[in-house]
C-alpha cells in the first residue's frame, strides 16, 4: 500500500521543525539545525544520490535542500497517495553501502512530470519518511521534497538492475540494534554483505531485478504479493516459507507491487506456490504494510501451481473430531456465498466435526453499533448453510457479551459459540452462565465437572478487558465428559514489524496474551486438581505461534500440550503474513489426550481467494 503524504511547508527551518515533532527525522537527522540546513543550501549543490543516501539508514543530509541532482528515472509512481518518481544516478561512487537510487515524493494528487529513461536534475528538500508514524517502529524512507524538476533528454537507457537473489542476499537477517539508542539499528553503518536488511537498504530507491521466483504469500485485496528469492529457505510442504522461530525471519521475502494501475493492467491473482516466470525490474521502495517493496516496472508472468484446498480425514465412529475456525467478523448482512462457501468447507473440507469452536461470531445487526448483542441470527444462518451443504443440523450454545466490551469490530461483538453434531455428541447444560459470571469447576460424579455450562472462565481479571472471553463448555461423548475451551486472544497490533528500525522488534502485545494465557492455564489446572483424567482442549485463535511466550504459558507445568507441534515443521502453520506461513491457530490437549491425529486444513490463507483469512484447525481422538 503506498505511503502517506510527507508534511509540507513553505521553508527549510518549518519543514525540519514539524518532521522532528512528526517523528519523521530520527538518528543523526534529529540533531539537524533548521538554521543550519536553510545555510547549507548552496553548499550541498553538486551533491550526488549516494551522498544523499549515505553509508546508515538515515540520510546525512535530512532536512537539508539540495540542487541540481543528476539521474535517469527508472519508475513512476502516478497513483495513491503517495505520488512520485524514482530516479538512479548512472555513475555511483562504488561503495556497495550507499544506494544510487532514490524517491522523490511530489505530492498526494499531482502525477510526476516526468517518465521512465528521462535525464533529469532535481532539487529539493532531504527528508525521512517513517511509514505509518514514529510510533510504529517502521524505519524511514529517503527521499525528496518540495522537488523541481528538470528534464534535460527522454529516452535513456535505464541504469542496469541490481539483481537480488538466493546469492546475493545475506542469510544473517540484521544486526542487533544499538542499546544506547534504544535497540535501534538506524546509526549503525550498513554492511549488506553480512545481513538481508542492510543489503536491501543498499538498494533503496535502486533499480532491481529479480528472477523466476515462487509465491509465497498470496495476492491481497491490495493488489501485492510475496515471493522469495530463497526456493530452500524454511519451505513448506505446499510451497510457502515457515515461519518456525523469531531469529528465522525468511531473508528471502519480498513483497512486490507493479507501477501500472490495476485498472490498466490487472495485477496477477496468484496462489502460494505459484510461480512469478521470468524477470521482475523496477525500483526497490519501503512501506508501511510489509516493508522493503519491488515496485515493479515490469512484472513477471504468472505460472499456476494448481495448490488445492485440504481435505482431514473424517472422524471414526468411536473418534470424537473437534475443530476451531475463524470464520472473520462473520454476521447476517454478509453475502449469501460467504455463508454457503463456508457452509461447504464444514462439510467438505472439516469433514463436519462433531464439535465445532468458531471465532469472530458477530452480532446480529453486524458492524452497527446499535446496542445489539445477540447473535442467534449469525449462528442459524451459518447453520442453515452447513445442512444446505449436506452437514448435520448443528445445535449450539454461547453466550452474549456486554455491548462493546470485548474488543474487535465497533458494534461487532465478536464472540466464542460452539457448535454440536447432537447426533453424535451432547452438551451438558448448567445455567446461569452471562457475561460476567465465571465459570468454576467442581467434582461431580468422580470426574470434574463445570459449575456454569456454557460459561465464561475469569471475565473479571484485566487480562480481558476490551478483549474476547473465553468460553467453556462441558460436552458428552459416548458417556464420557470432555470439556472445551473457545479462545479468541488479543491481536498483534501494536507490535513492531520484522523490518522494523528496533532488532529485535519490540512485541509489544505479548504482554496481553501472556496474561490471557496465564489466566486459561490456572483454570485448566483447577480442573486437572479436581480430576487428573480429565479430557480438557483448549483451542481457538490464540492469536501466537508454537514457540511464543503466550503458548509456553498456556502449557506450563505440563497443563496442556500444543497438538500443531504434532506435526512436521513444514506443516505448522495456519496463517501467513506478509509472505511467512505461521502458526496463530492452535489447539492444545490435556495429558490424558495423549493420541490424537492433528490437522492444520490449509483451504484459506495460501489462496487469493479466501472465505476467511485463517485456516480452521481439527484434532480427533478417543476420549
Amino acid at each position: 500500500m503506498p505511503s502517506s503524504v510527507v508534511p509540507r511547508t513553505a521553508a527549510v527551518a518549518a519543514l525540519v521543525a514539524s518532521a522532528l515533532a512528526a517523528g519523521l527525522l530520527t538518528g543523526a537527522a534529529a540533531s539537524a539545525d533548521p538554521a543550519a540546513g536553510a545555510a547549507t543550501a548552496a553548499s550541498a549543490a553538486g551533491v550526488r544520490i549516494h551522498d544523499i543516501q549515505g553509508g546508515t539508514r538515515i540520510s546525512p543530509l535530512a532536512g537539508q535542500t539540495v540542487a541540481e541532482v543528476p539521474g535517469i528515472v527508472t519508475g513512476v509512481r502516478a497513483y495513491g497517495s503517495s505520488r512520485g518518481f524514482w530516479f538512479q544516478d548512472t555513475t555511483g561512487d562504488g561503495n556497495p553501502a550507499t544506494s544510487e537510487g532514490v524517491f522523490v515524493f511530489t505530492g498526494s494528487g499531482s502525477t510526476p512530470p516526468v517518465k521512465a529513461g528521462d535525464e533529469v536534475r532535481v532539487s529539493g528538500t532531504v527528508a525521512e519518511f517513517v511509514p505509518g508514524g514514529a510510533a510504529s517502529g517502521n524505519q524511514s524512507l529517503t527521499q525528496l521534497t518540495r522537488p523541481s524538476v528538470t528534464v534535460v533528454s527522454s529516452g535513456n537507457e535505464l541504469p542496469a538492475p541490481a539483481v537480488l537473489s538466493e546469492h546475493s542476499v545475506p542469510e544473517a537477517y540484521a544486526p542487533a540494534g544499538d542499546p544506547a539508542a534504544g535497540g535501534s539499528v538506524n546509526a549503525l553503518p550498513l554492511r549488506p554483505d553480512a545481513y538481508a536488511l542492510d543489503h536491501y537498504e543498499s538498494l533503496e530507491g535502486s533499480n532491481v531485478r529479480i528472477g523466476t521466483s515462487r509465491v509465497v504469500g498470496a495476492t491481497d485485496p491490495f493488489h501485492e504479493l510475496w515471493v522469495t528469492l530463497k526456493p530452500r529457505e524454511n519451505r513448506s510442504g505446499r510451497g510457502g516459507t515457515v515461519y518456525g522461530s523469531y531469529t528465522s525471519q525468511n531473508t528471502g521475502r519480498l513483497q512486490i507491487q507493479s507501477l501500472t494501475p490495476a485498472a490498466e493492467q490487472p495485477f496477477p491473482k496468484a496462489d502460494v506456490g505459484d510461480v512469478l516466470t521470468g524477470p521482475t525490474e523496477g525500483p526497490l521502495d519501503f512501506n508501511q504494510f510489509g516493508g522493503y517493496t519491488l515496485t515493479a516496472r515490469t512484472l513477471g508472468t504468472l505460472t499456476r501451481g494448481e495448490l488445492e484446498r485440504e481435505r482431514t480425514e473424517p472422524q471414526r465412529r468411536n473418534e470424537l473430531a473437534v475443530a476451531t475456525y475463524n470464520v472473520e467478523n462473520l454476521d447476517p448482512s454478509d453475502p449469501q456465498e460467504k455463508f454457503d462457501a463456508l457452509g461447504r468447507a464444514v462439510v467438505g473440507n472439516l469433514a463436519s466435526p462433531d464439535i465445532l469452536a468458531l471465532e469472530e461470531i458477530q452480532d446480529n445487526s453486524g458492524a452497527r453499533n446499535d446496542g445489539t448483542v445477540a447473535a442467534d441470527r449469525t449462528v442459524e444462518k451459518f447453520i442453515a448453510a452447513i445442512t444446505a451443504a449436506g452437514g448435520p443440523a448443528y445445535h449450539w450454545r454461547g453466550i452474549s457479551p456486554e455491548n462493546n466490551k470485548d474488543g474487535g469490530e465497533p458494534g461487532g461483538n465478536i464472540r466464542q459459540v460452539f457448535l454440536f453434531n447432537p447426533e453424535r455428541v451432547s452438551f451438558t447444560d448448567r445455567a446461569g452462565g452471562d457475561a460476567t459470571t465465571p465459570t468454576g469447576v467442581v467434582r461431580e460424579d468422580r470426574r470434574a465437572a463445570l459449575t456454569l455450562s456454557p460459561g465464561r472462565i475469569d471475565p473479571a481479571n484485566s487480562a480481558w478487558e476490551s478483549s474476547r472471553k473465553p468460553l467453556a463448555g462441558q460436552f458428552s461423548f459416548r458417556g464420557k465428559p470432555v470439556i472445551v475451551i473457545a479462545n479468541h486472544f488479543g491481536s498483534k497490533g501494536g507490535d513492531e514489524a520484522l523490518t522494523s528500525h528496533r532488532q529485535p522488534p519490540n512485541r509489544s502485545s505479548e504482554v496481553r496474551r501472556l496474561q490471557q494465557a496465564q489466566s486459561v492455564n490456572a483454570f485448566v489446572k483447577q480442573v486437572l486438581e479436581v480430576d487428573r483424567r480429565a479430557d480438557v482442549l483448549v483451542v481457538g485463535d490464540i492469536n501466537d505461534f508454537e514457540f511464543s511466550a503466550t503458548t509456553k504459558a498456556l502449557t506450563d507445568g505440563g497443563a496442556l500440550y500444543a497438538a500443531v507441534k504434532s506435526l512436521p515443521r513444514k506443516d505448522r502453520y495456519s496463517y501467513v503474513h506478509q509472505g511467512n506461513s505461521q502458526v496463530l491457530d492452535q489447539i492444545l490437549t490435556s495429558p490424558s489426550i495423549d493420541r490424537f491425529s492433528y490437522d492444520s486444513v490449509h483451504i484459506n490463507a495460501e489462496f487469493a481467494e479466501q472465505n476467511s483469512d485463517h485456516d480452521p484447525q481439527v484434532l480427533r481422538f478417543r476420549p
